[in-house]
C-alpha cells in the first residue's frame, strides 16, 4: 500500500492505546466534500488504539493488510484484508493488532455530517477534518 508523501505523524498511545501509530494525510490541503481526510495508518505489532467517541467525523475503516480486533460499540470484530468498519456520528471504536510480528494497516475516510436541508452550499469543507488522528 502506498503510504503517502513524505514523513508519517507519529502517535504514541493514541487515544490511551499502546505502540504507535504512523498515519499519512493521503489528502493534505485537498477536499472535496464530504470527505474531509483519507488517513493510511500502520498500528505496530501489538499495539492498541483505544476506546474513542467519532465526535466530530463519521468514518469508514477499510483494512488492508494484517490481523486485528476492533470493539465498535459494545461488539468485538475480527478484521483483516478487506474488512469495511462503517463509524456513524456517537459510536465508539477501538482497535487492537494482535500479531507480534507485524503491523496492521489501514484507510480511515472521514465525512463530514450531512448538511441540513436549505444550508448554503459553500466550499468542499475546511481543514479541521485532516490532522493525524487513527480514528
Amino acid at each position: 500500500m502506498k503510504k503517502g508523501q513524505g514523513n508519517p505523524f507519529r502517535r504514541e498511545a493514541l487515544f490511551g492505546g499502546k505502540g504507535e501509530v504512523l498515519v499519512w494525510d493521503l489528502l493534505g490541503a485537498q477536499r472535496l466534500h464530504p470527505f474531509t481526510a483519507v488517513l493510511a495508518c500502520e498500528l505496530e505489532a501489538g499495539g492498541s488504539v483505544g476506546r474513542h467517541v467519532q465526535s466530530d467525523f463519521a468514518e469508514i475503516v477499510v483494512f488492508t493488510e494484517g490481523e486485528g480486533l476492533v470493539r465498535v460499540g459494545g461488539a468485538e470484530r475480527e478484521v483483516s484484508e478487506g474488512s469495511v468498519i462503517p463509524l456513524p456520528l456517537g459510536q465508539t471504536l477501538a482497535i487492537e493488532n494482535r500479531a507480534a510480528d507485524r503491523p496492521l494497516r489501514y484507510l480511515i475516510i472521514k465525512a463530514a455530517p450531512e448538511r441540513p436541508a436549505g444550508a448554503g452550499t459553500g466550499g468542499g469543507g475546511s481543514g479541521s477534518g485532516g490532522g493525524s488522528g487513527s480514528g
